[in-house]
């Protein structure tokens, strides 16, 4: 019903349009011959195609075929047809007309339904585009949890737990002098009682410090803020440094230094590079046993980089899990661990993002042992042309 009620303004209008053709090419007489009228009345029959289909083109052909019998094939006014030749002329318009009737209408149909699939496909995209647009923020939103959950979970535990060990410390002292004050029962502390407690405050204080600094450089990394100061300096040089600084956390293990012989000087902002090797050297003591060996070794490759890496004979990381811990707060449990070392998740995120920030990668490789993990980073060695202060975009490096 639908269809014939699209249709039908072309039966009328192919009709009214032969019509009034059929009455035109009569009044011009013998101005117009046959070929004229047939070609003249295909039109009518091609342009009802185009716009209203098959049936009204065949309707108006059929039309036009009688109209042009009767009216311009001789004898005038009649059906029948004297001569042979019109006999063909005739066949040959209906054929004609019918034709090309229906190849219009089919490419009329053709054309709409590939503007009805452009349609289709329109709609499924912007389906597929919501839907996508609706997942992706909804894993926005739960890795946005997972940050603010990894986030709070590490303020409360690294702010706090300084925070009592000061409190109860200075608590302690400041008793002591109260009930010195006050005439009471003395609180006694000896010597060295007095000397761990200031020792604790000021151990938790740089505790406090290090956790409020690694905020600080994470942010500056997010922000694409964080300055490079490169200089010219020696690779066993920084090394030493970051193992000066360690020296307390290394006092259970086996430290073992293997630098290549005739090691270039690198353009690195040494300091940054120090604690990289010194977060390695922690992550290293901290997931391996007592009296195991830490292996610190550094070489140049083909490519002007510079490869250093630090080795531990620790419970090693799973395949699946090298990349995340690189991630901001990620902190995971070894092989044949049952509990997270303590620690704030921030130390390796930083890393990546001064490796990067120098135009190198981090990554984690298996020890040849079997036994243990490698982090192992790359350096660029430098060039002189390039400026001693550097900006670097380091958004990408902890996204």
């Amino acid at each position: 019903m639908k269809r014939s009620a699209q249709t039908w303004p072309g039966y009328i209008l192919g009709a009214a349009a032969i019509a009034l053709a059929t009455v035109l090419l009569k009044l011009l007489g013998a101005q117009i011959n046959s070929t004229t009228v047939a070609l003249g009345m295909l039109l009518i029959v091609l342009f009802t195609a185009t716009r209203w289909g098959s049936l009204p083109a065949l309707f108006t052909s059929l039309l036009a075929m009688l109209c042009f019998n009767f009216f311009f094939l001789p004898p005038f006014k009649t059906f029948s047809i004297a001569s042979t030749d019109n006999w063909v002329a005739l066949a040959a318009f209906l054929i004609t007309a019918i034709t090309a009737g229906q190849l219009s209408a089919r490419a009329q149909r053709r054309a709409e339904e590939a503007e009805a699939g452009r349609q289709e496909i329109e709609r499924l995209y912007k389906e597929l585009r919501d839907v996508f647009e609706r997942a992706s923020h909804a894993e926005a939103l739960q890795q946005s949890e997972k940050l603010k959950s990894a986030l709070l979970d590490a303020v409360t535990h690294d702010l706090r737990t300084p925070l009592a060990s000061i409190k109860a410390s200075i608590t302690t002292l400041l008793d002591e002098i109260r009930t010195v004050n006050a005439g009471d029962l003395p609180i006694t502390l000896d010597r060295d009682s007095r000397v761990e407690m200031m020792e604790i405050i000021d151990e938790e204080s740089d505790r406090l410090n290090r956790f409020i600094s690694g905020l600080i450089d994470l942010a500056r990394i997010e922000a694409g803020e964080m300055r490079l100061r490169r200089n010219w300096g020696a690779i066993d040089e920084i090394i030493t440094a970051s193992l000066d600084r360690a020296r307390p956390l290394t006092r259970e293990h086996k430290v073992e230094v293997k630098l290549e012989t005739g090691l270039p000087l690198v353009r690195v902002d040494d300091r940054a590079v120090s604690e990289v090797v010194y977060t390695l050297i922690d992550n290293a003591v901290k997931y391996s046993s007592p009296g195991s060996r830490v292996r610190i070794s550094a070489s140049q490759g083909d490519d002007r980089m510079i490869r250093m890496s630090v080795a531990d004979e620790g419970f090693g990381i799973p395949l699946d899990l090298r990349e995340r811990v690189f991630d901001k707060f990620y902190r995971a449990t070894r092989g044949g661990q049952t509990t997270v070392p303590s620690g704030t998740g921030m130390g390796l995120a930083i890393a990546k993002g001064i490796v990067e920030a120098h135009g190198g990668k981090i990554w984690i490789e298996s020890n040849e042992a079997g036994r243990g993990i490698s982090v192992v980073f790359t350096l660029p060695i430098g060039d002189d042309e390039e400026e001693s202060h550097e900006t670097i975009n380091l958004v990408e490096s902890v996204s």
